[in-house]
């Protein structure tokens, strides 16, 4: 916890970016494993389990960065695309939209950037600039 408290940004470009690549390898690790022993819908509760994990730990990533940012666009694009993530992730557990899953993929990929855009370019070096500093 301390780590995402000192290094939000960082933090969260390396749990979207896990969370892309959890993704990204699911259908191709569940295809050639569970397929192979007769049913390809199931999945070990754990590795489903993986993308709440991702959203939790991407959610204080979130929040973190955005009490930090010096630049005050961040923060509705940071939490814009977290808000985007989670209904992606929600909607495809429970089925209530039909949406391509290449959609998961660009938002994990844009909220990793914009992380990365908020270390590289938006850091506050005196407590003045920040954006959220009460």
């Amino acid at each position: 916890m301390k780590l995402i408290l000192k290094k939000p940004d960082t933090f969260g470009a390396l749990a979207s970016t896990l969370c892309l690549v959890h993704c990204f390898a699911t259908p191709f690790i569940f295809i050639a494993h569970t397929c192979a022993a007769g049913g390809c819908e199931t999945s070990p509760v754990w590795w489903s389990s993986l993308d709440y994990f991702f959203l939790i730990v991407s959610f204080f990533a979130v929040y973190q960065s955005t009490k930090n940012t010096s630049k005050s666009f961040m923060k509705p694009l940071l939490w814009l695309s977290w808000f985007s993530l989670f209904f992606l992730i929600v909607n495809e557990k429970i089925q209530l939209f039909s949406l391509p899953e290449i959609l998961t993929y660009v938002v994990a990929l844009a909220l990793a950037a914009l992380h990365i855009y908020n270390l590289k370019f938006c850091q506050c070096k005196t407590n003045k600039c920040c954006v959220n500093n009460g």
